[in-house]
């Protein structure tokens, strides 16, 4: 999915650029009030840098594995036999869990994240195939980075019930907390605040 992509789907100028009539046409199109447009707008650009990327990015270094990935490699030899294999390394990463089988099932690589806030893992994907009524998804995963890549952030919210603490307001409170909840932490908050007052000025 591109931006270029979801303007055709929701019927607007496809200039890839996201701007207030491309907000309000989506807003419309997913069924969202002006907040959940603003804060669901705001965090899924950017968990996906501003749009951009729908798939998950594997192509690790050996020194990047030990450092983000260090419980899977335990020893830079290791690390060293994984680095810039990104199938390699998603099959070892999220083997085990998540509804994935073991790293020769290929489960990590298949199941890898994708879509604006990242699906990951075998039991997310059938969790959401089920939800949007789309079995083909476990057959044909990239639809989560192309056609469905908004309806399965759409699934999280949903899941998570964030919808509740994006109807409490666009402020500093909800967006920290929606924050957390999406990232584990605060990773990018600043530029989330600003763009979910961004979002929500060109809705109101």
């Amino acid at each position: 999915m591109s931006l270029v992509e979801l303007q055709k789907k929701i019927g607007v100028t496809a200039d890839g650029a996201f701007g207030p009539g491309t907000l309000k046409a989506a807003m419309k199109y997913y069924k969202l009030s002006p907040r959940r447009a603003a804060h669901f707008f705001a965090q899924t650009a950017h968990e996906s840098g501003n749009f951009k990327a729908f798939s998950e990015n594997l192509n690790y270094g050996a020194k990047g594995l030990r450092g983000i990935f260090r419980k899977y490699f335990p020893t830079d030899a290791m690390a060293r036999s994984y680095e810039r294999q990104p199938k390699k390394i998603a099959n070892r990463v999220y083997a085990n869990r998540m509804g994935n089988g073991d790293e020769a099932s290929g489960d990590g690589w298949k199941f890898r994240g994708r879509g604006a806030l990242q699906l990951t893992g075998k039991a997310n994907y059938q969790a959401f195939a089920t939800y949007v009524g789309r079995q083909d998804v476990m057959d044909n995963p990239d639809l989560v980075s192309g056609e469905l890549c908004f309806e399965s952030a759409l699934w999280f919210f949903d899941k998570n019930k964030l919808w509740a603490i994006c109807d409490q307001g666009v402020n500093d409170a909800s967006i920290l907390a929606l924050t957390k909840r999406i990232n584990g932490g605060t990773h990018g908050l600043d530029d989330r605040k600003a763009k979910s007052k961004k979002f929500y000025s060109w809705l109101s």
